[in-house]
């Protein structure tokens, strides 16, 4: 079985290597020790307290309401349960990305995700402490594992954050191959299907006027279909020159960290 406890942590410390080695990872031009403390403090509490807080949360709870419900789901064969996963995991985070973006109250929990001047695998989890703590995506997604979905949300999980590593990092895999000729009909199909660093690097950039940025759009995480199904996909196959947040004063680090928190 797959231990995506294992295999997550190793497949980013990969992409951390891959950039690294490229000259790419520590971004002295355009970071800060500001930008370290953000993406550290950020990183370690999603992975060391938001996650294992809400999946030992969940079960309780579910529990309280439907006593005896560990594995009630189990005997649903394994494509019910991706599409399952998908819907009530992949599609809820891009309604929760795009309602980031569209109601200052919630943009208050993500803008740290946007603040840094670069794109690269140190961003992948940079958001406010408390941004997925209330991501309704992983709540419904600790109460399926409760209800019997482990053994096809560990692979699901291992894929969705290959991608989303993927689409952050600053190694841009499909660079070389939309060069490539042969590969031109699987990167038509592949691009509106997932996150790309095309794709998800425009919902990064700094300058609307670009040809590039999307802001407002290119929501998705590990499938960019649902840009496409809702109708915020913009796509270029060209990637922004500058990243960050156009048009809005800096602000400290434990605002965007700890936002109600701490609000000046």
């Amino acid at each position: 079985m797959i231990n995506e406890k294992i295999l997550v942590p190793a497949i980013f410390a990969g992409f951390i290597l891959l950039e690294a080695v490229t000259g790419r990872f520590f971004q002295r031009e355009k970071g800060s020790r500001r930008d370290v403390v953000i993406e550290a403090l950020s990183s370690l509490t999603i992975v060391l307290i938001t996650v294992p807080l809400i999946f030992a949360v969940a079960p309780v709870l579910v529990e309280a309401v439907r006593p005896g419900s560990k594995d009630a789901l189990a005997f649903l064969p394994w494509w019910a349960m991706l599409g399952l996963l998908l819907v009530a995991d992949d599609m809820t985070q891009y309604w929760w990305h795009r309602a980031s973006h569209s109601f200052s109250l919630l943009y208050n929990l993500h803008r740290a995700h946007h603040s840094g001047g670069y794109l690269s695998i140190r961003t992948a989890y940079r958001n406010n402490l408390f941004y997925y703590l209330f991501m309704p995506g992983l709540w419904l997604s600790a109460v399926l594992v409760h209800l019997g979905f482990y053994p096809v949300y560990a692979v699901y999980l291992v894929v969705k954050m290959t991608v989303i590593f993927g689409a952050h990092s600053s190694w841009r895999w499909d660079e070389a191959l939309y060069r490539v000729p042969v590969f031109a009909p699987l990167m038509w199909v592949l691009e509106r299907v997932i996150s790309t660093p095309a794709t998800h690097s425009a919902h990064h950039g700094l300058h609307k006027e670009d040809g590039v940025t999307h802001y407002k759009g290119n929501y998705g995480n590990l499938l960019f279909f649902w840009d496409v199904l809702f109708g915020t996909a913009r796509i270029t196959r060209r990637y922004p020159e500058s990243y960050g947040i156009e048009g809005m004063e800096p602000v400290s680090a434990g605002r965007e960290l700890l936002w109600p928190l701490i609000r000046k």
